[in-house]
């Protein structure tokens, strides 16, 4: 690869590693399956225990004045780092934060919201929650809360969240501005049972192939994937393609039972192994409700844990085909041990490996930080743009029951890769997603013309009428020009303009209707998605799937 097309990455990619290292945290860390058996209070304590020696010393010895607890947190961080990338400790003050997306459910107050230039600015309520049941509507921005100023103070997300989430029954208030208003309007809301969805977003792309759209693997997502599915049925779904990119995982459980929904009884879905874990393992049942039709699952690099789980065990049965890009890599199961102050340890007690055998971790043992930056490295080192430039050992080179080989040893590699787009014709695209000006202006749009959008009702209409037509476009233009990225000749002679153009309509979108308006929309110029929808449109596509 060019020297000039690795600077196009630098941004994105970082991004990426960053914000994935947190989703990944959350990936197959629940696996507390019952057969697993913690033994950890059962063993022997001998009389002499050199950490407790050592901090306790410090804390009655030392010149200044020493916290215990992060004493031992610090212990404790050291010991699991020299262990594996997934082993962590988390914090009583993270606790909740943490498991909370993977429950199903959590107690607040009903609000999907993002800062924007340190303001708090909601999106969505959620139906029937609290905050709509109070009359705060999208596009309220959030000055106080508890009479105390959250606004312009460099506020974290996880620390709006913190004030905002509570137990149910207990109140806040909100001091929000509202365009067209000229005072704050104060609001009392009392906290209650909130809902989590795994699926973001479920329809018909034509008369017989569906899309579903899965975010992470929770306590609801079978439950959520059989109700999905029964809806589209009745639409006239035949074909499903199953989204599965940017999915870090979540629960092991629900991985295996979604894949249990595919396969036929008997076939193996996944097993796992451990020196201290017997080998397990977790075959179909046979109760599934989408066993026979095609199927396709797109995965790439944030694709992780449980989604490489389900990925494997669709790849290895000769189930389903997978198309994308390599995912991440991550084979390693986490049980979690709760402590008494409220913290909690994730650690690694097992392997797990795709039916063929084949385990999906990559290597560790340069350190964290190389095993992060790995991600960044396919980049820089071409895979994104050429699949050729991934060399598997032969060591890992696994057979399946139809013949398809397949590797292990760093993520599930698709069965069709699709390379991002790059070069000349995609820098002017690819610098504006980079610097996520598509989303920012869209945001703003939004937010000034909230009241004519609305005016659509519904996202049939909206898609069906709404366009991003030349003022718009060029205002657009202007806007990327003031934030120094400035439009090349060459993508006006390409898709690169329509791609902008759609993503500009597709976040407006789910500004207004949320991800079910979104994907409807991004899917149009997806490559990923379009090469899909191609195989399943395609005559070969039974010698294809099969």
């Amino acid at each position: 690869m060019k020297v000039n097309n690795k600077k196009i990455y630098i941004y994105l990619p970082i991004l990426f590693s960053v914000i994935f290292i947190l989703g990944i945290i959350l990936g197959t860390k629940f696996a507390s399956i019952s057969s697993f058996n913690n033994k950890i209070f059962s063993i022997t304590s001998n009389k002499y225990n050199k950490v407790n020696t050592v901090i306790n010393y410090i804390q009655q010895d030392y010149v200044d004045s020493v916290s215990k607890n992060d004493l031992e947190k610090e212990a404790i961080n050291g010991m699991l780092q020299h262990l594996d990338p997934h082993s962590v400790y988390i914090t009583a003050k993270d606790f909740n934060d943490i498991n909370d997306p993977l429950m199903g459910n959590f107690e607040g107050i009903g609000i999907e919201f993002r800062i924007i230039k340190d303001t708090i600015s909601i999106i969505h309520t959620i139906t029937g929650g609290p905050s709509e049941k109070v009359g705060i509507i999208a596009g309220d921005k959030i000055i106080k809360i508890n009479d105390k100023n959250i606004a312009g103070i460099k506020i974290s997300t996880k620390d709006i969240i913190r004030k905002l989430k509570g137990k149910k029954g207990t109140k806040v208030k909100l001091s929000i501005f509202r365009r067209g208003v000229l005072n704050l309007l104060n609001f009392t809301i009392t906290r209650d049972i909130i809902p989590t969805y795994s699926i973001n977003a479920d329809y018909m792309i034509n008369d017989s192939i569906a899309y579903i759209k899965l975010s992470k693997f929770s306590a609801t997502t079978n439950e959520e994937f059989i109700k999905a599915v029964d809806t589209l049925r009745n639409k006239g779904m035949k074909e499903l393609i199953l989204d599965l990119r940017g999915n870090s995982g979540g629960y092991l459980r629900s991985a295996i039972d979604l894949a249990d929904e595919f396969l036929e009884k008997g076939k193996l879905v996944v097993y796992t192994e451990g020196d201290n874990r017997p080998r397990k393992y977790f075959y179909a049942t046979g109760k599934g409700d989408f066993e026979k039709e095609p199927l396709v699952i797109l995965i790439d690099g944030g694709s992780a844990s449980a989604s490489e789980i389900l990925a494997g065990a669709i790849q290895d049965n000769d189930r389903g085909l997978i198309i994308g890009r390599r995912s991440f890599g991550k084979g390693l199961v986490q049980e979690q041990l709760n402590l008494g102050d409220g913290s909690a340890i994730l650690l690694t007690v097992a392997r797990y490996h795709t039916p063929t055998g084949r385990c999906i971790q990559r290597p560790y043992n340069k350190g964290i930080a190389a095993y992060y930056n790995e991600y960044y490295n396919r980049f820089v080192d071409g895979e994104m743009e050429h699949p050729d430039s991934i060399h598997f050992a032969d060591s890992l080179k696994y057979t399946t029951p139809k013949g398809r080989i397949v590797y292990g040893g760093g993520g599930i590699m698709p069965d069709i890769y699709v390379p991002i787009q790059s070069g000349k014709n995609y820098k002017y695209f690819n610098d504006l997603i980079n610097k996520g000006l598509v989303f920012q202006y869209a945001f703003n749009y939004t937010d000034i013309n909230r009241k004519k959008l609305h005016n659509f009702k519904t996202f049939k209409n909206f898609d069906k009428n709404f366009i991003i037509n030349d003022s718009t476009f060029n205002d657009f233009i202007r806007f990327a020009n003031k934030n120094r990225i400035k439009r090349n000749i060459v993508s006006t002679k390409n898709n690169a303009d329509k791609e902008i153009k759609n993503l500009l309509k597709a976040f407006i979108a789910r500004d207004i209707f949320d991800d079910k308006g979104f994907y409807p929309i991004y899917n149009k110029t997806d490559k990923i998605f379009l090469k899909a929808v191609e195989v399943l449109n395609s005559k070969n596509k039974i010698k294809l799937l099969k």
